[in-house]
């Protein structure tokens, strides 16, 4: 009898549930009233504007209401759209590990909105904030299918403060109507707000989102209507003139260098749903230092893009593809080449354009031209780089892509080979995703040109996946021919067919300290076309990990891998040692144990330790991150990862540390200082790199960055540069 009841009290429950996502809407009400923006609700109009309404929970069920509800109401006026917040809260002890803008919102105290201006649950514009006032914003690209188009680094001005007050805290944000895009006319916008609140351990959404899915996933929105029509998205244009003094020196080369260093961005507004960015003698010394890694694969590892002026819009031009092994547009490949040693150098930019944006509902156009410089010292040519991108909604979500890259060498030099002076490549995608997201996948096919092109030139792939709280299935399958190539591309490896599949299981106990556990089963194979389809990978992976509800995470991994080497190889990257044979396979097995605690908590860490066979010998492994923040000012971190390898003689056996401690203060909501040490003894690198912002206007900073390096071996200096750079963002 209490089971039937516990069904019934379910069913109604879900019912309820489900009908009020599906009339889950509000109106943004028409304001003529003056707002101070302080955090203060203290404006009469607030209490006319219509609450959006409850919030669910997400975490740690997604099937009640939220425990400490959020109150949100929105107003617009000609110009602005102000958005008033009420989040109430068990107390005032708030998580904000940090001052500084563009905050990681797992594991601290915020509230985000979201906005689907185009009403395509492609993309999207998010604001966030904390009880602090920190501020952050977001472009969303892809769906918000993954968090590869969650794209912090997008800018533009808006005001925003908190007021924290006994058992809530409150914020006003007021965001200009310029720094959307919409169509003229628009009465209805797609909403989506989420929560973290660190005291209750609680995530709540005001549109209920699964928890199998992401918070961030653009299938899970409401409506906001507007009491009256928007008119034209008037984008001002924004000039942003930068001077760059810097002073370097290279101590391998013994060569010194003073300079000073100008340029210009300029953002302009071209009808209400196009950007188009100019950029001339661009510098990017301010951008943030990559993460160094320990490679022990025979292939070279994609990092994010971080350059501000390649950000907007970016999936139209960089999620093409498999994003893994054949993304035929990688915008890092600009402004690197190779010199006449082999190595990969900084390829200075002398300026391009960039038009992206929406030419209608439904059609989406990409266009980019770069010019690099030409080095004859170094044996570099100069280049015209361009990519035209189009992408055409279709369905509720899906969309047909199509792109044409050409990478034209400008110069006729000497040392510029024939096959070297184009690569040009086209391609189509189709990508698929459900209007509830159970099902997404991407199928394309892309061929190359080139001079003394060869047979096999082209990419095609197919991927499917399905997505529900129990299950999640998918398969991916891939082709990148012998002859394939795109210069301006990321390509892991040619001659292969890949096969990926993963299946797995996820739990969801109704009651104890566990909210979710999954078992997967993930199989990889590749074969080689060239070598008469034969196997020369795979991977066999069995996974299991749980989930607290406390944040915690743990678990275990196993996996057997075969590898058969076509080219000799050294795993430890030893220099001058004897290599792996080629035309020889190994087979071994690996193990490896992870836990994750809170990073709620004032000291978090991570940790992974791995054993196991590696190639002809073995390998131990260790990695972890710890992390103390003293809130919210100081955050100190260190990252290790030490691999011992042990292959029998006469081949090389190594042990190769990565050690890379990090300091962040920010001494106001407009100061930060930030420095990081990167040691590898595999790179022979210590490097350092420290970094002060002081943003003395919106969006307009003042730069100083330090550089060194020294060789691990000898203690000897690299290189070592300090630059002070100005940047001042004015609209016109």
């Amino acid at each position: 009898m209490i089971k039937t009841a516990a069904i019934v009290v379910f069913f109604f429950s879900f019912i309820s549930t489900t009908a009020q996502n599906l009339q889950k809407k509000f109106t943004v009400k028409h304001t003529s009233e003056a707002f101070i923006i302080d955090g203060v609700l203290n404006e009469s109009a607030w209490d006319s504007a219509e609450s959006v309404g409850d919030f669910q929970q997400y975490f740690p069920s997604d099937d009640k209401l939220a425990k400490y509800q959020t109150d949100i109401r929105i107003l617009v006026d000609d110009e602005i759209l102000y958005i008033g917040i009420k989040a109430y809260t068990s107390g005032s002890d708030y998580v904000i590990p940090s001052l500084e803008r563009d905050f990681r919102a797992s594991g601290s105290d915020n509230i985000n909105i979201m906005f689907d201006t185009f009403n395509d649950g492609n993309n999207a514009f998010l604001f966030g904030i904390n009880p602090l006032g920190v501020r952050r914003e977001v472009f969303i690209s892809g769906g918000g299918q993954s968090l590869n188009g969650f794209t912090t680094s997008w800018d533009i001005k808006w005001k925003g403060e908190s007021k924290i007050y006994d058992g809530y805290y409150t914020a006003e944000m007021a965001i200009p109507l310029t720094s959307f895009k919409f169509a003229e006319g628009e009465s209805k916008w797609r909403f989506q707000s989420y929560r973290f609140d660190m005291q209750s351990n609680e995530r709540s959404n005001w549109f209920v989102v699964p928890q199998n899915q992401s918070v961030i996933n653009l299938a899970f929105m409401g409506d906001m209507f507007f009491e009256k029509p928007l008119g034209r998205s008037r984008t001002p244009l924004a000039i942003i003139p930068y001077i760059n003094g810097i002073a370097e020196k290279d101590y391998t080369t013994d060569t010194s260098n003073a300079s000073v260093k100008v340029g210009a961005d300029a953002k302009i507004a071209i009808g209400n749903g196009m950007n188009l960015d100019i950029t001339l003698n661009p510098d990017f010394s301010n951008v943030e230092v990559d993460a160094i890694f320990t490679n022990l694969t025979r292939f070279e590892i994609n990092l994010p893009e971080r350059r501000q002026f390649f950000i907007d819009n970016n999936d139209l031009f960089g999620a093409f593809g498999n994003s893994v092994d054949a993304n035929p547009f990688f915008s890092r490949r600009i402004g690197i080449a190779t010199d006449s040693l082999g190595n990969s150098v900084q390829n200075d930019i002398l300026g391009g354009v960039r038009l992206s944006g929406k030419l209608n509902k439904n059609l989406r156009l990409g266009f980019l031209n770069i010019q690099t410089n030409k080095d004859i010292e170094q044996e570099i040519a100069s280049n015209n780089n361009t990519m035209l991108a189009l992408q055409q909604k279709v369905f509720s979500r899906s969309n047909i892509g199509f792109f044409f890259i050409n990478r034209q060498t400008t110069g006729s030099e000497d040392f510029i080979d024939d096959k070297d002076t184009y690569n040009r490549v086209v391609g189509i995608d189709y990508n698929l995703a459900s209007e509830d997201n159970v099902w997404n996948g991407r199928f394309y096919a892309h061929k190359s040109f080139q001079p003394k092109d060869t047979n096999n030139n082209y990419s095609a792939g197919a991927s499917l996946e399905k997505n529900t709280k129990y299950w999640n299935v998918s398969s991916n399958l891939t082709h990148v021919g012998e002859g394939f190539r795109s210069d301006l591309g990321f390509i892991r490896r040619n001659d292969i067919i890949q096969s990926t599949t993963s299946i797995r299981r996820l739990f969801w106990p109704d009651k104890g300290a566990v909210n979710n556990h999954r078992l997967e089963f993930a199989p990889t194979l590749i074969w080689r076309p060239s070598l008469d389809y034969k196997k020369t990978d795979h991977e066999f992976g069995l996974n299991y990990r749980v989930t607290m509800k406390d944040f915690t995470e743990f678990g275990v991994n196993y996996s057997n891998n075969f590898i058969f080497l076509t080219q000799p190889f050294d795993p430890t990257g030893t220099e001058g040692a004897m290599e792996l044979p080629a035309n020889q396979g190994y087979t071994f097995n690996s193990a490896e144990f992870n836990y994750a605690s809170n990073r709620a908590e004032i000291f978090s860490f991570s940790s992974t330790v791995g054993i196991g066979e590696f190639f002809n010998g073995r390998q131990y492994s260790f990695g972890g991150q710890a992390l103390l923040r003293l809130q919210p000012k100081v955050r100190l971190s260190v990252n290790i990862n030490y691999d011992k390898i042990i292959l029998p003689d006469p081949f090389p056996s190594a042990d190769l540390w990565l050690i890379s401690p990090r300091v962040g203060i920010t001494f106001s909501k407009s100061i930060f200082w930030s420095t990081v040490f990167q040691y590898s003894n595999q790179r022979d690198n210590l490097g350092i790199n420290s970094r002060l912002q002081w943003r003395f206007a919106p969006l307009s900073d003042l730069f100083i960055v330090y550089n060194d390096s020294y060789r691990v071996n000898t203690s000897e200096p690299k290189f070592r540069s300090i630059n002070l750079k100005l940047s001042y963002w004015l609209n016109i």
